[in-house]
């Protein structure tokens, strides 16, 4: 079984059928490090499960400065979900960090999907609610957490994260300059 149908099992089952139907209706491919799959301001058209590799998605400010939303392994989701279901133009760029293999679900097939095979419907509610709840935590301990507490949170989701991506990456995503996240981390290896 492929790992986007073992994905999907952990919420729904589908029949041998459905998951034919469903992988007719997707596109794997490979893509190498540092190609960007969607930049800001464009419709996104699509969005990916990552069967192997690392993903990113950030977006820069007027300043130039990269901010990180999220990081996609191995089993994870991304995209950028207000372009892909408003049709609007997006703010987000999505980025391969490390040559990948990913499933790519355009926007038509995923609509047809829901008509042909109903509970992906539940399956990708699911996927948004979980979705949601991560982002929601995510804020609130951008809010309540120090730096050092957000960074251990950060090693504690993605551990094998820490010796792949550049730091700077995880400074973004944590909050703090590249400098600070430096001394942070002299800090805590003197602990």
């Amino acid at each position: 079984m492929t790992s986007i149908l073992q994905n999907i099992s952990k919420h729904v089952s589908l029949t041998s059928d459905e998951e034919t139907l469903f992988l007719s209706k997707t596109e794997t491919k490979f893509v190498k490090a540092k190609t960007i799959l969607l930049s800001s301001n464009e419709i996104a058209k699509h969005t990916y499960f990552v069967n192997s590799g690392i993903l990113r998605s950030f977006n820069i400010n007027d300043n130039i400065i990269e901010h990180v939303l999220h990081f996609a392994c191995e089993g994870w989701w991304i995209g950028d979900m207000f372009s892909y279901i408003s049709g609007k133009p997006g703010n987000l760029f999505i980025e391969v960090l490390e040559d990948a293999e990913i499933v790519s679900i355009s926007k038509e097939n995923h609509q047809q999907l829901y008509h042909e095979i109903p509970k992906l419907e539940r399956f990708f509610r699911i996927l948004a609610e979980n979705s949601l709840v991560s982002h929601q935590e995510r804020l609130m301990d951008n809010l309540s957490l120090t730096a050092e507490e957000r960074f251990e949170k950060f090693c504690t989701k993605y551990p094998t994260l820490i010796q792949k991506v550049p730091q700077k990456q995880i400074a973004s995503y944590i909050g703090v300059t590249p400098e600070f996240f430096s001394k942070l981390k002299k800090r805590l290896l003197l602990k």
